[in-house]
């Protein structure tokens, strides 16, 4: 696996996972709908610690500089 999420793309994915954390955990979302975003938040969060993004590859999509390629 070759990386493809730079350090911008890595930021906004721990940024939104961490938020949806909080507010699962604070109860602001809650039910299906807080356990569903819960998962996104959770493989977000994973792949940004793997430095690979699945749909990113299937769609041909890097985000990190030319010279980390």
């Amino acid at each position: 696996m070759t990386k493809n999420i730079g350090s911008t793309d890595k930021t906004i994915r721990f940024l939104i996972a961490i938020t949806v954390a909080v507010l699962y955990f604070t109860n602001v979302i809650t039910g299906t709908l807080g356990i569903i975003l819960l998962t996104v938040g959770g493989i977000l969060a994973a792949t940004a610690l793997i430095n690979f993004c699945p749909i990113w590859a299937a769609f041909g999509v890097k985000t990190t500089p030319r010279s980390e390629s």
